[in-house]
């Protein structure tokens, strides 16, 4: 099986149409389904591309692409997969949460932090923070973003 039809197998499977989130109440219809996804097995042919705004590229050559898994009936709740190349690029953050499947990047807060992150590391990134990202090894990301 690919993995994208596996994904659509597991979500297909999944996904009842009343599936409680926490806090969400099990009987609301807006609720998002319960599914899985195995993020490494997706392939990159699965992302579709994101392209950058050249005024966010400082080096390099970044490639960005993506995929939204779900988002809400009102578009405030967003949960997808993110990959990016190798580059160093500046951004404005989102309220998100995420993490890192595969690759390796430092992100510097502007009047902040400095985070380094990898695999199996969780971040929380506060809306309205401007980011630098050097992308080091190409970095995959699982995340939840709330506008």
């Amino acid at each position: 099986m690919t993995a994208a039809s596996d994904l659509d197998a597991k979500n297909s499977a999944a996904e009842p149409a009343n599936a409680a989130e926490p806090g969400s109440g099990a009987d609301s219809p807006s609720a998002p389904a319960s599914f899985v996804v195995n993020i490494p097995g997706i392939a990159d042919a699965d992302l579709e591309p994101e392209p950058l705004d050249p005024a966010q590229i400082v080096s390099g050559e970044p490639v960005v692409t993506g995929k939204v898994l779900w988002e809400s009936p009102d578009g405030q709740q967003i949960r997808g997969i993110w990959q990016i190349t190798p580059g160093v690029v500046t951004d404005t953050e989102a309220n998100e949460l995420f993490v890192v499947v595969s690759g390796r990047a430092t992100i510097e807060v502007e009047g902040g932090s400095v985070l380094e992150v990898g695999p199996g590391d969780a971040c929380v990134l506060r809306e309205g923070d401007r980011t630098q990202w050097t992308v080091h090894e190409t970095l995959r990301k699982a995340y939840h973003i709330s506008l």
